[in-house]
């Protein structure tokens, strides 16, 4: 069991040369460290980040109660909040704010797939930068995304109030708009900006 020594000047977001872990391993070592969001990269490199703060998690809260209530609704696939782990086809173990994935994608996962990581990739995915965490590195998230599967990604951008939208076809950046509307594979999706720009608090 490998417990994490958090200390008070850690940064916000940390990165770890651990021993090669297991899937059962890695699995083990975040449900010990329940107060971080672990993530492990292609190459091994565990990045643990700190629990958003106040205005991120409420922009947070906003998009994911907005994507789930659709996604019940429209019945073709399941919504997924901040702390799922996807399991890339690169080994890669990521988290990203918001997802989607089709039903059919997930009809041949085993019930002990289904309570850890998923071994798939989300069909649709919701980026949303922080304080502490720069556009850039949140572009490069979006680039892995993209290339291990994801059909449709949004990153959003609050303090320039930008929305960046990937799809197959290429990256597009729409400024000071209220709301974004989805393509395939998330057609009648629409997200409701106001409280992701301005929490209101």
């Amino acid at each position: 069991m490998t417990t994490l020594l958090v200390k008070e000047e850690m940064p916000a977001a940390a990165r770890l040369t651990l021993p090669e872990l297991s899937d059962d391993e890695f699995f083990e070592f975040c449900r010990t460290n329940p107060d971080y969001r672990i993530e492990r990269t292609a190459e091994g490199i565990v990045v643990l980040m700190a629990g958003a703060g106040g205005m991120t998690g409420s922009r947070n809260a906003a998009l994911t109660a907005q994507l789930y209530t659709w996604a019940v609704r429209d019945g073709r696939g399941i919504a997924y909040d901040s702390s799922t782990l996807f399991k890339l086809p690169n080994t890669a173990m990521r988290s990203p704010d918001g997802a989607w994935v089709a039903r059919q994608g997930l009809a041949a996962l085993t019930a002990k797939q289904k309570e850890r990581w998923l071994p798939l990739w989300p069909d649709f995915v919701i980026e949303l930068t922080s304080p502490s965490g720069g556009l850039g590195e949140v572009q490069e998230k979006m680039a892995e995304w993209m290339a291990n599967g994801c059909q449709l990604g949004w990153i959003l951008h609050p303090p320039k109030l930008e929305a960046h939208v990937y799809s197959r076809s290429g990256v597009t950046v729409q400024r000071g708009i209220g709301e974004l509307r989805g393509d395939a594979p998330v057609e009648g999706f629409v997200l409701d900006l106001g409280p992701i720009w301005e929490p209101g608090w």
